[in-house]
């Protein structure tokens, strides 16, 4: 137990100045990256998106705190992850894999009325419901024309604040059962 206690406190300048220099060329190497590939790097948008983000934060804190990753290691990782994901970003502009890498929307209230079996298909509960609702600044039912259970896991509401209805567009790919 002591050799183990002594290992977890045991201080090194040479490892300092490695874990300092790895941090500094993954972080210019992410920021490069990130440029080349706009935003979208860490976006939420799909569930590849969030993958991407997670992907990157893991290999990051591995290539500056493991022993056994190399800098180059490490960017080659970043540089990697990166590709797949301007790859896949280029992959669903077909429609069939887009229905493989993302999620579909999905009608949690049309109106007033609560989808029960699209709540359980969600898996979102009622209070789930209810505190977006209120975050929503929902004071009443009446006041809704539908909630949307997003493709990020985010769930919209769009209010009734006039009689239009809806545009065709903002609902063309929201399953509705």
């Amino acid at each position: 137990m002591k050799s183990y206690m002594e290992e977890w406190f045991k201080f090194s300048w040479e490892a300092l100045g490695a874990i300092l220099i790895t941090a500094v060329g993954i972080y210019v190497v992410v920021i490069f990256m990130t440029r080349i590939c706009g935003k979208r790097s860490f976006s939420k948008m799909s569930s590849f998106d969030f993958a991407m983000t997670v992907a990157v934060g893991s290999i990051m804190a591995t290539a500056i705190l493991s022993k056994t990753v190399s800098l180059a290691d490490g960017i080659t990782g970043i540089v990697s992850v990166y590709l797949l994901q301007i790859g896949a970003a280029y992959a669903r502009r077909n429609d069939t894999v887009k229905k493989v890498m993302d999620n579909t929307p999905l009608l949690l209230m049309d109106g007033e009325n609560i989808l029960e079996e699209n709540l359980r298909k969600g898996r979102v509960t009622k209070s789930d419901l209810r505190a977006k609702l209120r975050e929503a600044n929902v004071t009443e039912l009446s006041e809704i024309k539908a909630v949307i259970f997003e493709t990020t896991g985010d769930i919209s509401v769009l209010h009734k604040q006039h009689d239009r209805p809806v545009n065709g567009f903002l609902l063309d790919d929201v399953a509705r059962s």
